[in-house]
């Protein structure tokens, strides 16, 4: 018994030219060996490659009537187990984690049936689906991409603005505060310097009285333009002054 030499077995496809980039055929005669139903519910075309070789050649020649028929369905059984219950993104994108979880199934298979095999790998080819729907597929995964892009894009736009605007709202708020305060703040000192001048108003009102009438002026006059200062027992006022005629000339 050749117990170090690998042998193989092929699902789904057949070598045509091995090599460096080995080339395989897919005739329809082997497809319903790769057409498997994933737990979504969805069907995949699933081709891989079993390696393995004879550990046990008394178990190989004596226990099994046909050991690579068994092999076979075996192998069948344990991969659409493990793809049955993969959606069909995982079948296509996670093969190399199929193939392990299939391997172990079928060593354990393999070892119950006293078949003498030992796996030494699985290999899965490129899956996808059925041809005459891989063009819907697409279109679902073009979708599903534009779903998340716009996602992603929102997202992007809430991060910009939500922050953005809590920093508007924060920043109004501490101006209305600082408004607050200010107004708080000058109404006190205004009361203040009211008490303040209405305690030195008790002590002298005819003084304080006078000091905040010229104030008063000293604070008007600065506003009222040209002033013209006449002396109430002046006569003919007019002929010697002409009120208004040179407006815009210093006086």
């Amino acid at each position: 018994m050749k117990v170090r030499l690998v042998y193989k077995e092929e699902f789904g496809l057949r070598t045509i030219l091995p090599g460096v980039r080995t080339q395989y055929a897919r005739p329809a005669a082997y497809l319903n060996e790769a057409l498997m139903l994933t737990g979504d519910l969805n069907v995949a075309v699933v081709p891989w490659i079993v390696q393995y070789r004879i550990k046990d050649p008394y178990k190989y020649l004596f226990k099994v009537r046909n050991v690579n028929s068994t092999l076979r369905d075996l192998s069948e059984a344990a991969m659409r187990m493990v793809v049955g219950d993969r959606s069909i993104n995982e079948v296509i994108s996670k093969r190399e984690e199929i193939a392990d979880q299939a391997k172990q199934l079928l060593q354990k298979e393999l070892d119950e049936a006293e078949t003498g095999l030992n796996v030494v790998t699985i290999e899965m080819k490129k899956t996808n689906v059925p041809e005459p729907v891989q063009p819907s597929f697409n279109e679902v995964n073009q979708a599903t991409q534009e779903k998340e892009r716009m996602i992603y894009q929102a997202r992007e736009d809430y991060n910009k603005a939500i922050p953005a605007a809590r920093g508007d709202a924060e920043k109004t708020i501490k101006a209305a505060e600082g408004y607050a305060l200010d107004r708080v703040n000058r109404a006190k000192g205004d009361a203040s310097r009211f008490l303040a001048l209405y305690t030195e108003y008790a002590k002298a009102k005819d003084v304080t009285r006078r000091r905040i009438y010229l104030e008063t002026l000293k604070d008007i006059f600065p506003r009222l333009g040209s002033k013209f200062i006449v002396d109430a027992d002046q006569k003919n006022l007019l002929p010697l002054l002409n009120l208004g005629k040179d407006m815009g000339a210093e006086k």
